[in-house]
């Protein structure tokens, strides 16, 4: 793994593309500060882009499914770099309704993205490498996350908001150019051919390099239709899906419980500690899981990590303690650094790569309307009962979902032999 070509231009990207991203999202809070003084008008701006994002998924998950991965990575990059030129028009106009236009197109062009790059993914290593990729992957992300908001909060107390989405604008291309340099060997049944390149739905492919007959090769172009009764028929790739509540009812309310911590204890600084502890704990998880937590059962693992969060999210009820804080987001790290990895493993094994682009697209879709109702549940949960009660309804919540999930798992285990890829030891 260490020595291919096409996983080190795939970190690069990521931590280019994270630097560029991170940079304009510190760009996006001081324009609409500048510009938008209501927060709910705010949250409008934000939460169009993700409905954006939501809406247009089934369409990129039938697109990635029938197109190469590497050319809709091209097209989304494009549509990337087309969405800062409009930032760059909300600029020049003092314009609100050109930002909304720039987070819209955002949106659209990452639903393309990130489902096309994971479903790369699974192409470019080997099986039983996946595990330690998708770990370095995250980190690589968690870097340029931190570097990315720490260069952008820099810059912007020296130079001009202009300055700071060119700056993002040139990280998209690098981006680009990063990409166009992928060489992947997709399979006869995508291989030049699809949707972006001309092919209508009814030509008949090639057989496979797989080996499967044109008609086992043909794509399926069925849309989230057929992704619903696929979940079914695999239990382990279901539980995981759900079992990814539970992180994000720490996530979704990460910066609303890092204000209320900061109250709790009116101390300012804690707030760029947790995000610190946070970090450096999740890349540190990352790092670990392979080496520690390579064998088992995927899902024995993932809810390990699960029950973990759990306790950590109930752990805030003290909260107004500096060192009790800082060892809960710690140890929510930590597990999070393992849970990402694990359950990225299982999606790219379990799911037929036929399915790749759609079932990536659907997750993304889930995670975008799920962290829009957690950042909603925490908003209203800390107006009504409290920063305190709030942290013990989601770590009740993630402790009945993670022992709920215990029982299916035992009850799979003593019922079904394990499915590679999904319940047996890697």
């Amino acid at each position: 793994m260490w020595r291919n070509r096409n996983v080190w231009i795939i970190w690069s990207g990521e931590m280019v593309a994270g630097l560029g991203l991170w940079m304009s999202i510190i760009a996006n809070l001081e324009f609409m500060q500048r510009y938008v003084p209501s927060d709910f008008m705010k949250s409008l701006i934000l939460f169009a882009g993700l409905l954006a994002g939501v809406l247009v998924g089934p369409l990129a998950g039938r697109v990635i499914d029938a197109s190469r991965k590497k050319t809709v990575l091209l097209y989304a990059g494009f549509g990337r770099m087309l969405s800062v030129a409009f930032m760059f028009l909300a600029l020049h106009y003092s314009s609100v309704g050109w930002m909304v236009v720039f987070a819209v197109v955002l949106q659209i062009s990452a639903a393309f993205y990130f489902p096309a790059l994971q479903a790369l993914v699974p192409m470019v290593v080997k099986e039983e490498e996946l595990l330690a990729m998708n770990g370095v992957h995250m980190n690589v992300g968690t870097v340029s996350r931190i570097l990315g908001t720490a260069l952008g909060g820099a810059m912007l107390a020296v130079m001009s908001l202009y300055t700071l989405y060119m700056a993002s604008l040139v990280a998209y291309v690098l981006l680009q150019i990063a990409t166009w340099f992928l060489s992947v060997q997709e399979s006869a049944s995508v291989s030049g051919t699809g949707i972006l390149s001309g092919e209508k739905a009814g030509d008949k492919l090639e057989e496979p390099a797989n080996g499967r007959t044109a008609g086992e090769g043909k794509r399926r172009t069925g849309g989230f239709a057929e992704i619903l009764p696929l979940l079914k028929t695999m239990p382990v790739v279901k539980s995981a899906l759900l079992l990814t509540i539970v992180p994000t009812l720490f996530i979704g309310g990460f910066n609303l419980m890092v204000i209320n911590i900061s109250e709790l204890q009116n101390n300012v600084q804690i707030k760029g500690l947790l995000y610190t502890v946070e970090g450096t704990s999740f890349i540190l998880g990352a790092l670990l899981v392979k080496r520690f937590f390579s064998k088992g059962v995927m899902l024995r693992r993932l809810l390990a990590f699960s029950l973990l969060i759990a306790v950590a999210q109930s752990s805030l009820f003290y909260g107004d303690h500096r060192i009790m804080s800082m060892v809960s987001f710690g140890l929510f790290g930590l597990c999070a650094g393992g849970f990402f990895p694990v359950v990225a493993t299982i999606f790219q094994t379990g799911i037929p790569k036929e399915y790749h682009g759609r079932f990536f697209s659907f997750r993304a879709m889930f995670d975008r309307v799920l962290f829009q109702v957690v950042l909603l549940g925490t908003g209203f949960l800390l107006d009504t009962i409290g920063f305190k009660r709030m942290v013990l309804v989601f770590g009740g919540l993630s402790l009945l979902l993670t022992a709920y999930y215990t029982v299916q798992e035992r009850r799979m285990a003593a019922g079904t032999r394990p499915v590679k890829g999904l319940g047996e030891p890697v």
